[in-house]
């Protein structure tokens, strides 16, 4: 019996005001996650299959290493980077088709892009 049941969230932090609100325009409203709660200095998307937790702190900023990226699961990969690229935001793989090879070949369209804060973000539609 698995102790995981899912993914809850996964938790950005940003340094300082600026880089927050940036942060949130970028979820919000860019990728249209609607607000889960709220408080002084976070916030909580829900993606649909989990939450995403926005951080404002007075920290510099991290190094990229500790999580690869993340991925959301969508519909329409290339809408996801026509509003990415619309927002002046980098796609670093365009939108390809490709399977995975698993037992039962797995199919799906992909793309990645770089949010706010650096972090990789992987568009990711199941065929």
């Amino acid at each position: 019996m698995s102790l995981i049941k899912g993914i809850h969230h996964v938790a950005l932090k940003c340094c300082g005001k600026e880089e927050f609100e940036k942060t949130k325009q970028f979820y919000g409203e860019v990728l249209g996650l609607p607000v889960a709660r709220s408080w002084n200095s976070g916030i909580m998307y829900d993606t649909g299959a989990g939450l995403m937790e926005i951080f404002e702190t007075e920290e510099t900023p991290l190094e990229t290493g500790t999580i690869r990226h993340f991925a959301f699961a969508v519909e329409d990969t290339d809408a996801c980077v026509e509003a990415v690229r619309a927002a002046g935001y980098e796609v670093f793989v365009e939108p390809k088709d490709i399977e995975i090879a698993s037992e039962i070949p797995f199919p799906a369209r992909i793309a990645f892009c770089r949010g706010p804060v650096g972090e990789e973000i992987e568009f990711f539609h199941e065929k």
